[in-house]
């Protein structure tokens, strides 16, 4: 490979970007989306006696009340430890309060716990955040209904659903008139070409409405997180905001660490068209106004106060730290009060007011801003004001958003719909959104500040975390959901971290190592869970996401950074020693674990003592560790092929697996009442009769299952590995460990090895929790759509106990599990998340992967009907396909142009109604019947792993919801007639050869593995990764440098337009596809380089 080809493996300008940060040439990641979306009511800032977080902190003190650990805000951005900070506020003249920020439900307002109760969506993101697009949804005919949202959720049970922001009439949508009453309001931030800390803000509200006028303040601010009250440097080193002495709409900032920095707050055009153009798009330009009379400017007003408490008005306090307080903006504004801000124009919280008196029907404003700490070339002096060039300005954006599509294209460059890549687009925006700072340290947390009085009170929040004494916490981190969840949780975060891989597996890893290092990590080993109780486990699948972003990162961007997986690596024999010792109470590698993330799934809370007696022996928590097992055993070997210590370590978690394997499913006594003892055995966790895992309760000698059919015997699934000779060979000191356990230990080896033939070690070794008779009966439930299987995915309880609820008395009391397709219908865990019947995107992930890694093993030859009783029959990489289809289609409008995810009185609304059909909402998880998004609206975080499925699968993925595999969308391709015959030709089924080779892709396999399954009799082509960045793909770029004369490297000024030609070749080799005559009657397989549809792309 060449030097000008090895120049081009990250060749979108956005890649160099990454790079840049990579090698600390420039910190494109200090600035980015880092405020939460809601501060108030966590864990961090009660500074209650009894822990109710809820109560200490309400929304209503939000706005007058400073945080401790943290800034929220709408539209937040802010730098890297969130010092200096920026969001958006609004006000129509009706509401009550200032927008500031989102609002939503306490835990104990909503009738299934917190819940926001807004409109926005997350649009676009770059991994280096240079560009960023949001939307938010304000109504200007009525006053937001914050005490109708309140008043109306609180008459309703845990058995009805939620009322919702939208079922208001007037608000979004005027039942009578049809009409939008509403500002759509855009936020974006585009970076400056070359200085990483020069920040162009862009705001571009449309009036919806065809029929009202509406009156809008507009008010950017900028301001400072208030850590001078809490470290003792009241006037020491305070930074400062304060009006330029010459241009009214300068503000200046002074700070210790960013020294001097400039915003100016443009003036807005004050002119509307003549005729105004209801259907005008966010991304129009405002050359419009050149034609229209002259019209005034709407110059910003500039304010200014500080981030100080008004304790007089929260707690009738005598006296304010400040003479001007952090609610300054609303009393000024929604109040009149227009002594609540500074005149002298300095403090340390500003912002610039913006009073569009009356924006027509179908009309726009636009909002620009800059942030700089480098003003010389880009802010200019004229009269009392400093301007930009708006021209240029608007140029940034326009570069900044190419860059992103070309970025993105490079990531999934196959012929995908436009429907699809969309989705896909937004999801990683959602996952790059919900990046927050997040802060906390224990001491200051538990002891209190010494500047700050009074101190927290003894034993404060009922002791809780008050085993982690040595966590603090100062960094970005990857949020589930920036308003419901605004703090991490140890397994979602694994999740985060495959998708985040694609785009940026340098964050990924960063995500990955953090939760191990020593001031997260508890000594004795224990990973965090989350804020609420730290103390808490979580499923232990930090090992499965370490190797898997090691290999996404080493196929994708063919970079192997091994140092990673070993630190990581060494902390996690930590974890595992952990488990071990705390969780497998008697030593008989059954374990316990607690709740693991599936709240409710159990007939009792599994995080408390039972009220039967006894120890809960459950088969997901003894799934996940013999899961665990294999995965360090995956690590070991990768690290083994350099340094041969490892194999020791790799014998030793192979014994562990194989020991876990054989409690899991057998358990032995000694019968000594005959002439000789003899040894036996019995059925543990599995059941024979009804051929499913089952969790057990222990007494002593005595164990009674709980015939309960839900994911906890599903993920003993996920505990599979194939082992190939020439791996094995390639380690003397493992293999001598296999042979020795085959030889002395031959009873547990032929029960829990599948192999290809008995001869011995040398074939290929299946290591896996079940066997082909079990995986066979476990299937049978888990296609049947009466039990496990969804149109939309894998439930998490069988629809069997809908109608045979599993029941049980203990003491009196009435225990049940029935299946619960939607909410839950108790307040377990807070009544906020449901196991009992909905669809999760981690755990059917982790299924799709396992029947893959089966199928590596088993070959085309084993299949299964699928679904259950419709007569056809699909290899185990078909069914994962195929469940992959099923939830894309969540999200993919049906025959009707409705999504499934909005399933309900308002389903039509929201999935076709113009300005909203394109926005997508990435649901906590989804009702097992109707794929109604349910809990958090915007956890992008695992629910983002839905953008991986496409990268996967979606170029085959062209039916409709709810349609036979066999059928076709005829909206499936944006594309001319000929492209919709081609996307016919592309979904039909898929040989064997290539069908090896797409599974080895997806599951991230080096070309060597792929190669020693085709040895291990499985036949396969070369199948590169999806990003472009594969040799055949660099090949196109050398052609089309050969065809341009290029011969040196890109001169990082040209590095835009180069980027555009680049793709736009690249693009019209994948549109000039052809399907030739010759393979008409042949199987096409899309992910086959050597199929005629991609010959010319790869």
């Amino acid at each position: 490979m060449n030097k000008l080809r090895d120049k081009f493996i990250d060749s979108t300008v956005e890649e160099e970007r990454l790079r840049e940060n990579r090698d600390h040439e420039k910190y494109w990641y200090r600035w980015g989306p880092y405020l939460s979306e809601r501060s108030w009511a966590t864990v961090r800032e009660d500074y209650s006696l009894n822990g109710d977080a809820w109560s200490n902190f309400p929304f209503e003190h939000a706005n007058a009340r400073v945080f401790r650990w943290g800034e929220d805000g709408l539209f937040g951005v802010s730098d890297n430890k969130q010092l200096v900070c920026m969001n958006v506020a609004l006000w129509n003249g009706k509401d009550e309060r200032l927008k500031e920020r989102l609002f939503g439900l306490t835990g104990p307002q909503g009738n299934h716990g917190e819940d926001v109760k807004e409109l926005y969506f997350y649009l676009d993101n770059t991994p280096t955040h240079s560009y960023m697009k949001a939307l938010y949804k304000y109504p200007f005919k009525k006053p937001f209904p914050y005490e109708e949202l309140v008043q109306k959720n609180a008459e309703r049970g845990y058995e009805d659903k939620e009322f919702e922001v939208y079922d208001i009439d007037g608000l979004y949508r005027d039942n009578e008139t049809e009409d939008n009453p509403y500002f759509d309001v855009f936020f974006e931030m585009a970076k400056d070409d070359e200085n990483a800390s020069e920040l162009n803000f862009r705001l571009t509200i449309h009036n919806r409405s065809k029929i009202d006028s509406g009156e809008l303040h507009v008010a950017p601010q900028l301001f400072f997180r208030n850590t001078w009250a809490f470290e003792g440097t009241r006037e020491k080193d305070k930074p400062l905001l304060e009006r330029d002495p010459e241009a009214a709409n300068l503000i200046n900032l002074t700070h210790k660490k960013y020294g001097n920095c400039q915003m100016v707050f443009q003036p807005s055009p004050g002119g509307f068209s003549s005729n105004a153009n209801e259907g005008k798009e966010e991304d129009d330009d405002d050359d419009d106004d050149d034609d229209d009379e002259e019209v005034e400017d709407i110059d910003p007003l500039l304010l200014f106060t500080d981030n100080e408490s008004n304790l007089v008005k929260l707690f009738n306090e005598e006296k304010n730290p400040s003479a001007y307080t952090k609610d300054a903006f609303e009393e000024f504004l929604v109040k009149g009060k227009s002594d609540a801000v500074n005149p002298e124009n300095k403090g340390t919280k500003a912002c610039a007011v913006y009073h569009f008196k009356n924006i027509p029907p179908g009309e726009y404003v636009t909002v620009r801003y800059k942030f700089t700490n480098n003003s010389e070339n880009s802010i200019f002096k004229a009269q009392d004001l400093a301007v930009v060039d708006e021209d240029q300005f608007d140029s940034v954006f326009d570069i900044r958003e190419e860059e992103a599509d070309n970025f993105y294209w490079r990531i999934t460059p196959s012929p995908i719909s436009d429907e699809l890549r969309n989705l896909q687009r937004q999801a990683f925006s959602g996952l790059l959104w919900t990046k927050q700072f997040y802060n906390f340290t224990y001491d200051a947390w538990f002891n209190g500040d010494a500047n700050i009085k009074p101190h927290p009170p003894p034993n404060r929040a009922n002791g809780r975390n008050k085993n982690w004494k040595h966590l603090y916490i100062e960094d970005i981190l990857s949020m589930p959901d920036k308003w419901e969840y605004p703090f991490f949780a140890s397994w979602d975060t694994a999740f985060h971290c495959i998708p985040l891989a694609m785009i940026d597996p340098e964050f990924a890893k960063r995500q990955l190592d953090l939760l191990t290092r020593e001031w997260y990590m508890h000594p004795n080993g224990q990973i965090p869970a989350y804020e609420w109780n730290f103390n808490d486990v979580n499923p232990p699948v930090h090992a499965w996401a370490v190797y898997r972003v090691f290999k996404i990162e080493r196929n994708m961007y063919n970079r192997e950074d091994r140092t990673f997986l070993e630190r990581v690596f060494q902390k996690l024999l930590l974890n595992f020693t952990w488990w071990v010792n705390r969780k497998d109470t008697d030593g008989k590698n059954v374990f316990e674990g607690g709740f693991l993330g599936l709240d409710n799934i159990g007939v009792f809370n599994r995080s408390e003592p039972l009220p039967t007696g006894g120890t809960l022996e459950q088969a997901d928590s003894t799934g996940w560790m013999a899961f665990f097992s294999l995965q360090m055993l995956n690590i070991a070997l990768e690290l083994a092929k350099e340094n041969p210590v490892y194999e020791d370590i790799a014998s030793k978690f192979f014994e562990h697996f194989i020991l876990i394997s054989d409690s899991m499913s057998f358990e032995y006594a000694t019968d000594i009442t005959g002439e000789k003892c003899k040894d036996v055995m019995k059925q543990n966790l599995w059941n024979e009769t009804d051929k499913f895992y089952y969790d057990a309760i222990s007494w002593g000698d005595h164990k009674e299952q709980l015939p309960i059919r839900s994911l906890v015997g599903l993920i003993p699934l996920y505990a599979s590995m194939t082992l190939e000779p020439s791996i094995i060979k390639q380690f003397p000191g493992f293999k001598k460990r296999v042979d020795w356990f085959v030889n002395n230990r031959p009873e547990i080896f032929d029960r829990n090895i599948a192999s290809m033939s008995k001869k011995g070690v040398g074939e290929r070794l299946l290591l896996s929790l079940v066997t082909k008779e079990r995986l066979t009966a476990i299937l049978t439930r888990l296609l049947d759509e009466t039990e496990f299987l969804s149109p939309y995915g894998i439930r998490s309880l069988s629809k069997y106990h809908e109608k045979h609820p599993f029941e049980m008395n203990v003491n009196g009391v009435e225990y049940m599990v029935k299946y619960l397709p939607g909410e839950s219908n108790s307040g377990m865990f807070g009544g906020n998340s449901n196991w009992r019947g909905p669809i999760w995107f981690p755990t059917s992930f982790l299924i799709m992967e396992s029947l893959q890694r089966f199928y590596l093993y088993y070959g085309s030859d084993f299949k299964v009907e699928c679904p259950v009783g419709s007569g056809d029959y699909l290899n185990l990489a078909e069914v994962a396909e195929e469940l992959g289809y099923r939830m894309i289609h969540l999200f993919v409008p049906d025959e009707n142009g409705e999504r499934a995810v909005h399933y309900g009185d308002h389903s039509k609304f929201l999935s076709t109604d113009p300005y909203f059909k394109d926005y997508v909402p990435f649901f906590e998880y989804f009702d097992g019947d109707t794929g109604r998004g349910l809990g958090a609206s915007h956890q992008c975080g695992w629910t983002a792993l839905v953008a991986k499925w496409i990268s996967d699968v979606g170029i085959s993925c062209v039916r409709l919801p709810r349609t036979p595999r066999s059928s076709v969308a005829t909206t499936a391709s944006t594309e001319s007639s000929g492209q919709e015959h081609k996307m016919k030709r592309m979904a039909r089924r898929k040989s064997a050869k290539s069908l090896v080779n797409y599974t080895a892709t997806i599951l991230d396999l080096t070309e060597e593995e792929k190669r020693h399954h085709r040895i291990g009799g499985t036949h396969s082509g070369l199948t590169p990764q999806s990003s472009i960045s594969s040799d055949k793909a660099k090949n196109l770029m050398e052609e089309m440098n050969e065809e341009e004369g290029i011969h040196e490297a890109v001169i990082p000024e040209d590095r835009h337009n180069f980027e555009t030609k680049l793709i736009s070749k690249l693009k019209d080799k994948v549109k000039n596809m052809k399907v030739s005559d010759k393979t008409k009657d042949e199987d096409i397989d899309p992910m086959d380089p050597m199929c005629p549809l991609n010959k010319d792309l790869f």
